[in-house]
């Protein structure tokens, strides 16, 4: 064999090995699979995202009609179940003074002269009525739950709805007769579920609506109660509570509170600050 055709026959050899080398060597699948899992988890996240502000949408779209206007004053009228009552406000009483309510939970009438703090807050335990009647009058939505039918993820719906937001607040009320119970000054809406459509449109309708409670622009931040708040008292009021006509005594002068920073307390969760 000449040099010639031996440097040919070597060439191809080397690159027929090279070929094979080639050919065998394993395909990244670790890093293939990996990188398939990314563009999956992105999809997946980017997905979620665009449903739940097209779910907002929708959502904010279809509250649109319960919220107050120049021509529909109170929309909360349309609700299935609402209850609404006249109520005569500024008729105060003392801190151990009972009023004889007409309702439960009460949703006006004579009120402590103090109010219960609205300001989105989530009291973990049971507060006194005529202090949150306070808060309604204020133009406050309270919304009160019986603790034993409303319980963890239940519950977290509710105060996804409140915690933060001006002028709401959130406690559970023991022996109500509905699972939840949604009170604004002269009204109430009571319904078996937190996942009731309702809750929202009561919400959009009456939350600080001028037309439907008295005290329009008075606030409702009150630390002095939410450091230590009244407690719930579950005895029926006596022969001596306060009617709801307000009685003979309507001198009581609205309590204003100190807003100096108050110290925490165990009882109440706080909201995030806004």
């Amino acid at each position: 064999m000449t040099s010639g055709k031996k440097t040919k026959a070597t060439r191809n050899s080397v690159a027929a090995a090279r070929s094979s080398v080639v050919a065998s060597k394993p395909k990244p699948w670790g890093t293939i699979i990996a990188v398939i899992a990314v563009l999956g988890l992105a999809g997946g996240v980017f997905g979620y995202a665009y449903s739940q502000i097209h779910a907002n949408n929708v959502k904010e779209a279809a509250l649109a009609k319960w919220k107050p206007s120049d021509t529909n004053k109170d929309p909360s009228t349309a609700l299935a179940g609402i209850v609404i009552k006249e109520y005569k406000g500024s008729r105060h009483v003392t801190a151990d003074q009972r009023v004889a309510y007409d309702q439960t939970p009460a949703f006006g009438g004579p009120h402590d002269a103090t109010w219960a703090d609205c300001t989105g807050v989530v009291y973990d335990k049971a507060i006194r009525t005529e202090n949150a009647v306070h808060g309604l009058e204020h133009g406050a939505v309270w919304i009160a739950y019986n603790p034993d039918q409303v319980k963890d993820e239940a519950l977290n719906k509710l105060k996804v709805k409140v915690e933060g937001i001006p002028y709401m607040m959130l406690s559970p009320f023991p022996g109500l007769d509905k699972p939840v119970s949604l009170q604004s000054w002269g009204h109430q809406l009571k319904v078996d579920s937190a996942d009731d459509e309702r809750i929202d449109q009561f919400i959009s309708s009456l939350l600080r609506n001028a037309n439907t409670y008295p005290e329009v622009g008075a606030s409702c931040e009150n630390p002095q109660f939410l450091s230590n708040p009244a407690p719930f008292v579950a005895e029926k009021p006596g022969a001596d509570a306060v009617p709801m006509d307000g009685g003979k005594d309507d001198s009581v002068t609205e309590q204003q509170p100190s807003m100096s920073t108050p110290p925490a307390s165990s009882s109440v969760s706080t909201p995030p600050s806004s």
